[in-house]
């Protein structure tokens, strides 16, 4: 299953991203992360690996990315370059591409290449596919759930990700969408639970803002075990 996780800027789809891969890959998944965030720096660190070398370079520049974009051919999680993942056990990561200097453009050429990466991505049955994307909807209007199976939309307690959850359903994308109530705190939760149908929930813990806030290598959250429970009933119907 190919699973994307999307968001609000803070949000903590990045969190939730390698949370849940964690947890497949300790259940004996092979699980590819695949960092679509422009702007995100902590994922690599989250999940305890290097930050490897980021598919854009495989292109030369950004102005190339759409002339070259089809001579991306990797249809399997082994095909890619081994310059270009960092691994640990049955853990994988992917750079999609970063910005990295005032006046570089837009995201759009690393969106081209994420969509086509997913795209062309077969996987086996014992394989994982987890996505993290940039914040806001602006990339489901570029077609990146094309590539995948599923939709993780992760809200925190903020009146804007009720507002997301509801455009998001407005766009009546094809792939099935599941919510994520995440950093809940019981004195609040109410009000979202009565505007969005969650999926899961996910409570505040202090030990997981501390190590985000770290940058350090994230450990287990029982309610992501839920979760990935619920991803693992899906990928095999």
């Amino acid at each position: 299953m190919k699973v994307v996780v999307c968001g609000k800027g803070g949000s903590g789809k990045s969190t939730l991203t390698a949370l849940i891969a964690k947890e497949l890959a300790k259940r004996g998944f092979k699980v590819l992360v695949v960092d679509g965030d422009e702007s995100n720096l902590s994922l690599h660190r989250f999940l305890g690996l290097k930050r490897p070398r980021e598919l854009m370079d495989l292109f030369g520049s950004r102005k190339e990315v759409f002339e070259r974009i089809k001579e991306l051919k990797i249809e399997r999680i082994d095909d890619i370059p081994e310059e270009f993942v960092s691994v640990k056990d049955r853990l994988r990561l992917v750079c999609i591409g970063k910005i990295h200097r005032f006046g570089e453009g837009c995201a759009c050429p690393i969106g081209a290449i994420l969509r086509e990466f997913l795209i062309g991505l077969k996987l086996d049955y014992n394989e994982f596919v987890i996505v993290d994307t940039d914040a806001g909807v602006e990339h489901i209007g570029r077609g990146i759930e094309e590539g995948c199976d599923l939709i993780l939309f992760v809200l925190d307690p903020t009146y804007e990700s009720i507002e997301l959850s509801k455009r998001i359903r407005d766009m009546k994308v094809e792939k099935p969408i599941f919510f994520v109530l995440n950093k809940l705190d019981e004195r609040f939760a109410e009000i979202m639970r009565k505007n969005v149908d969650a999926i899961s929930e996910i409570p505040f813990n202090e030990d997981l803002f501390l190590r985000c806030l770290k940058g350090e290598e994230l450990g287990e959250v029982d309610e992501v075990k839920e979760l990935a429970d619920l991803l693992v009933q899906k990928s095999n119907r």
